[in-house]
């Protein structure tokens, strides 16, 4: 299939359909009409692929849920000049569609570590631990149970079946979700070794040099985002809110000594000036910490759709194909306090990776996962009329005015409720700010309403949307567990070992699958028996 027809399907480009943002009048019958027909007649003409996936990208974006997706979709329509609601983010438009239930093996909400190693791994596991299962405890570290509890994932499994791996992130490339892919540790947090206690320090390394040191990390082709300070390495300025090494050690010295055909780049220039074809791999560090929000991002460091694309470029060399992680992580991080901007920028920002992905390779071959880790408690409410601004205020404006104008996007807690909270009034009645009156509301650092203080905000336990397009993918379909979606990029990938299409290897593994149809309806009518069950005695 042609690569500029497939791109130009997915962007779901804007046509005269779109609604400018000042329109008062509004699609009438025969538009809806049209286009319910025109989406059943794509649907309808949409086959299978059940070839092998040479190729798997998985794209994560940090607290990425449906509120925000939504939000998303009608901030990048907007600043195209439209209404807004009618666009389509580039994964909306993936034939195959599903939700992921988030939770870990111990909290109802989870944290990035939890769910990212379900995601890679297809094991859930405990809040803020990384690659290692229920039996390992938290913040405790004994040898024996962590061996035991160990987990393997997609990036193992990929390397093994002779793929070339790596990954790019807005964040630390020590952060919960990179770290996922190739650390195993008791404490998300112990990402350099002064954050380790004393008493662990033989038990565990600190999850930068797993990085560096151990495999799959050490096989890694690509590894691009930020945490210089975690890597030993000399750049500035050094973030004080999170951790430095204390052993003297420059990871990155270690890793060219043992990549000697590789290259370690530290800004945009270096990263999109290499010469591809003579680099075996890429340690990108562009920052001390986490890269900078991509609204204010300085010139020095690339973009997400940078990162993206000179990793395909390198690892497609491999003719068994590859694996790629792709992180917007940055979503998260502005959720977290209260930058509602800032987060639907970011959301921008792993659209374009996205598209920018789809112009290096070729999709018939290559599964395309679209995912978060979590959502945020972060919603969007009142009454606004039809491309209003998603930024803007919800009150109806057709209704008698409320005493208080109020946001469209506000968060359940944190450190938004001190900015909006006036502490300068002695009127019971007077406890916000007036927004109509607040100069800063356009600025990036805005922090949106918050019901209740906390100093960060927290996730959300909802599910979350798992989007697909490529080899294998219509297997994202329905409500699972998380943990599913490194099952199935096993399958479609056939990686060694593992259940695929490639072979029978379902009697090889932990397990017996049967696949025949008879198996497949008892089990359907087993499923659907409570129910029948509940209807009969409804009657009665």
């Amino acid at each position: 299939m042609n690569r500029l027809v497939i791109v130009c399907v997915l962007m779901g480009l804007l046509g005269s359909s779109a609604l400018p943002r000042d329109a008062t009048t509004y699609e009438e019958m025969s538009f809806w009409l049209k286009s319910g027909q025109k989406n059943l007649q794509d649907n309808l003409a949409i086959r299978q692929n059940v070839r092998r996936a040479k190729n798997v990208l998985i794209f994560i974006g940090d607290g990425m849920g449906i509120s925000t997706i939504t939000a998303g979709r009608i901030f990048k329509g907007q600043t195209m000049g439209t209404t807004g609601e009618e666009y389509k983010l580039v994964f909306e438009n993936f034939p195959n569609t599903g939700f992921a239930k988030t939770y870990n093996t111990d909290k109802q909400v989870p944290d990035s570590a939890g769910t990212a190693t379900a995601i890679f791994s297809g094991v859930k596991c405990r809040y803020a631990m990384i690659g290692l299962d229920s039996k390992a405890k938290y913040n405790h570290c004994d040898p024996a149970i962590n061996e035991a509890s160990k987990v393997t994932t997609v990036a193992d499994w990929a390397q093994k079946t002779g793929m070339d791996t790596g990954f790019v992130t807005t964040t630390r490339i020590t952060h919960a979700t990179p770290a996922s892919l190739y650390a195993h540790t008791n404490n998300r947090d112990w990402e350099c070794d002064t954050e380790i206690p004393e008493q662990y320090k033989q038990c565990v390394k600190d999850i930068a040099r797993q990085l560096v040191e151990d495999e799959p990390g050490s096989n890694f082709q690509v590894m691009m985002g930020g945490g210089a300070q975690h890597m030993g390495m000399d750049m500035m300025p050094q973030d004080p809110d999170t951790c430095s090494r204390g052993d003297g050690q420059n990871l990155s010295e270690v890793w060219s000594r043992n990549n000697p055909d590789g290259a370690v780049v530290t800004n945009a220039e270096q990263l999109m000036s290499l010469d591809l074809a003579n680099t075996s791999k890429i340690l990108g560090v562009f920052a001390s910490s986490h890269l900078p929000y991509h609204a204010v991002r300085p010139a020095q460091v690339p973009t997400l759709a940078n990162m993206t694309t000179q990793a395909i470029k390198l690892l497609r060399k491999n003719k068994n194909g590859f694996l790629l992680m792709v992180e917007s992580g940055k979503i998260d991080i502005a959720h977290h306090q209260n930058y509602a901007k800032l987060a639907l920028t970011e959301v921008s920002e792993l659209e374009e990776a996205i598209l920018a992905a789809f112009q290096q390779v070729n999709l018939d071959e290559t599964l395309v996962i679209v995912t978060a880790d979590h959502s945020h408690s972060f919603t969007m409410n009142g009454y606004p009329n039809r491309g209003n601004d998603i930024l803007g205020f919800a009150n109806d404006p057709n209704k008698v005015k409320e005493l208080q104008t109020y946001e469209t996007l506000t968060y359940a807690n944190g450190p938004g409720y001190f900015y909006h909270r006036r502490n300068d009034s002695k009127n019971v009645n007077e406890t916000w700010r007036n927004l109509d009156q607040d100069k800063t509301r356009n600025q990036p650092f805005y922090p949106h309403m918050a019901a209740m203080y906390a100093k960060t905000e927290t996730h959300g336990g909802e599910d979350v949307g798992v989007y697909a397009v490529g080899p294998y993918s219509h297997l994202i379909r329905g409500t699972f567990e998380q943990n599913y979606i490194a099952h199935v990029v096993a399958y479609a990938a056939c990686f060694n070992n593992w259940p695929s299409h490639c072979d029978d290897t379902y009697h090889r593994y932990f397990y017996e699958i049967t696949s025949s149809a008879t198996t497949l309806r008892h089990s359907l009518i087993l499923s659907l028996l409570p129910f029948v069950v509940l209807s009969i005695l409804a009657k009665f």
